[in-house]
């Protein structure tokens, strides 16, 4: 069944926003490639066709209103970006968990899903629930939910949450997020020989124009596929703190199979099983190897080390250690959000996986991984 026509794709986007100018043509080569290898490779159902077209055009449209914003707001252009914090590590390492408690601290901001959709001046919170976009999403992303039970328990997503800021590098149309969600070798293939730089330059502009409002609040963000671009991204921010998340990987290997499974459930003949125990160990190796090797080019002071086992066992300890590297302080009030938000993810989380459902044994994980473990 085909998805859209390029064309189509373009003409949907300038319908959902009113708007017709997408910047430069740098991002088609890579829509072309992944369009194709969604039309090849993932073996997409009907659900699966009409959930990738609509990805896709979310992804155009949010280069429309980056675009937009940049022209209507040309002050964005002197917005500081002053020593952000990056969490990254591999997939299911606790960056969601960690990334939200720094972001409960009202010196920081990390970027909402709907934001990162559908890039603008951070409104003022009394004002999302008005907004025509917010509600949009806010509707989609609860249905995605509800057809996907227990999915809540695996990963905590709302439009009105923090998420991760692969959603602005998509608009580059370079980013790890198609290989989680569906079957699309070719388009793998491709991005392991794309320069990432163009794409983290464009989510610079885009953290200015969010930003804007509150230039002084400190960028808290996180994406596991910043494993990938660790050399681009230093590049961008040269005095960003990275927080690299470790966990055993015959653990996180198999956690990110069974997200992988719910949030593609219904959308592909091929994308399940073994195809998804597969893409998810050489995925995972495939980031931790390039940031291991990587990483040694640069400063170490950029660079904080988080094991799981530690946050698990104190995870405001751990966020002290961050706020000690920072140089910043941890008021007395943040420390009861933290606490408040900390209890109701344990109340929340509920998780049971298991590797042998996707052809994988803590054997075959040890072996692939070897000494980076």
């Amino acid at each position: 069944m085909g998805i859209a026509t390029v064309d189509s794709l373009h003409a949907d986007a300038a319908k959902l926003t009113g708007l017709s100018d997408f910047g430069k043509t740098d991002y088609l080569e890579g829509l072309e490639v992944l369009l194709a290898s969604l039309e090849r490779d993932a073996g997409l159902t009907p659900a699966g066709v009409e959930q990738a077209r609509a990805e896709l055009t979310e992804i155009l449209a949010g280069r429309l209103l980056s675009e937009h914003g940049w022209a209507t707001h040309p002050e964005y252009a002197d917005v500081p970006v002053e020593r952000p914090v990056f969490i990254t590590g591999m997939p299911r390492t606790a960056t969601t968990a960690l990334h939200r408690l720094l972001t409960v601290d009202h010196a920081h901001q990390g970027l909402p899903m709907w934001l990162g959709m559908t890039p603008r001046p951070r409104p003022p919170r009394s004002e999302w629930a008005d907004d025509p976009d917010f509600r949009r999403l806010d509707e989609e992303i609860g249905a995605f939910v509800a057809e996907r039970p227990g999915y809540l328990g695996v990963h905590h997503t709302a439009a009105s949450e923090v998420d991760e800021c692969w959603l602005l590098l998509r608009q580059s149309l370079t980013t790890f997020f198609p290989e989680f969600s569906y079957y699309v070798p070719t388009y793998g293939s491709w991005l392991a020989d794309q320069d990432l730089r163009p794409a983290y330059r464009r989510h610079r502009r885009n953290l200015q124009l969010i930003g804007s409002p509150r230039p002084e609040r400190r960028w808290v963000l996180k994406d596991p596929g910043h494993t990938l671009g660790i050399d681009a991204l230093l590049d961008t921010y040269p005095d960003a703190l990275v927080i690299q998340t470790h966990r055993d990987p015959t653990t996180a290997v198999a956690s990110l199979c069974s997200l992988m499974d719910k949030y593609a459930a219904g959308t592909s003949t091929v994308f399940r099983g073994e195809v998804i125990g597969r893409t998810a160990l050489e995925m995972t190796h495939r980031g931790l190897s390039a940031f291991t090797e990587n990483r040694k080019k640069h400063d170490p002071e950029r660079f904080h080390e988080v094991h799981f086992e530690d946050f698990a066992a104190d995870p405001i300890g751990v966020v002290e250690g961050i706020y000690d590297r920072l140089g910043a302080p941890l008021t007395e009030e943040t420390h009861r959000r933290m606490r408040e938000l900390q209890a109701a993810d344990d109340k929340r989380r509920s998780h049971h996986y298991d590797a042998t459902d996707f052809g994988l044994t803590p054997e075959l994980i040890r072996d692939r991984f070897g000494s980076l473990r």
